[in-house]
C-alpha cells in the first residue's frame, strides 16, 4: 500500500492528480475526513464499489451508501435536493454531517437499488478537493478499528488495511466519532444518528 502524506489539510496539485488517477483506476483508498478516516473509491465505478462492500461485508442493496462531494452543486447532480434541503446544506456544510436524499440516475446500480444516497460535504479540504479533482463523488464508508488509537493514528490504520487497500492519504489524526446522519426524504428532515456536529 502506498502512502501520500498531506500537511495542514493542503494537498498539492501533484498529490491531488495522483490520488484522482488512483481512484479512476478503480483503486480502494483511505482518506481523511472531518470524522473518522474513510475507505473510499470512485463512486461511479461499480467494480470499485463492489470491492469496498466486500471488504466491509456490506450488502449494497441494504446498507446505506454515502458519497463525498466537493460542494452542493456536485451533490445536486446525484441527489434530489429541494429548496428546504438546499438551505439546510448551505447552513451546515462543510461539516460533519451525512444527509440522506433520493438518489438520481447518475449513480451506479448499487445506489439506485437503494434509491437513497448519503451526501457528505465534510469540513476537510483534502477530501473535498479529491472529489473536485476526480470530477465526481467519492464513495466512502468509515474504517473499522479495534480501539481509539487504531482510529486516530494513520500508521496503525495503514497496518490494519495494508493487504486490502491500494493507497492511504495520510492527513492529521482521525476522529473516533462518526458523522451526524440527517434523513431528508419526506416533508421534514430528522436526525437519525447524532454524531459530531450540531445541526443548524
Amino acid at each position: 500500500m502506498k502512502t501520500i502524506k498531506i500537511w495542514n489539510d493542503s494537498p498539492s496539485e501533484r498529490q491531488l492528480d495522483e490520488i484522482a488517477d488512483s481512484l479512476r483506476d478503480g483503486d480502494v483508498v483511505i482518506i481523511p475526513t472531518d470524522t473518522l478516516y474513510g475507505v473510499a473509491c470512485d463512486a461511479l465505478n461499480p467494480k470499485a464499489i463492489e470491492k469496498i462492500c466486500h471488504l466491509k461485508g456490506l450488502n449494497p442493496e441494504k446498507a446505506p451508501l454515502s458519497v463525498i462531494c466537493s460542494d452542493i452543486s456536485m451533490a445536486a447532480e446525484y441527489a434530489k435536493i429541494d429548496d428546504a434541503s438546499y438551505h439546510l446544506l448551505r447552513a451546515n456544510t462543510p461539516g460533519p454531517f451525512t444527509f440522506i436524499f433520493r438518489a438520481l440516475s447518475g449513480l451506479p446500480k448499487a445506489f439506485k437499488n437503494r434509491k437513497e444516497v448519503g451526501i457528505r460535504i465534510p469540513d476537510c479540504a483534502t477530501s473535498r478537493l479529491i472529489a473536485e479533482r476526480l470530477g465526481n463523488p467519492v464513495m466512502t464508508t468509515s474504517i473499522e478499528y479495534e480501539d481509539e488509537d487504531h482510529a486516530r493514528e494513520p500508521g496503525l490504520i495503514a497496518e490494519a488495511y495494508a493487504d486490502n487497500v491500494d493507497l492511504l492519504v495520510e492527513g492529521e489524526e482521525g476522529m473516533t466519532e462518526a458523522s451526524t446522519v440527517v434523513y431528508c426524504i419526506g416533508n421534514d428532515c430528522e436526525i437519525r444518528r447524532q454524531g459530531r456536529g450540531e445541526l443548524q
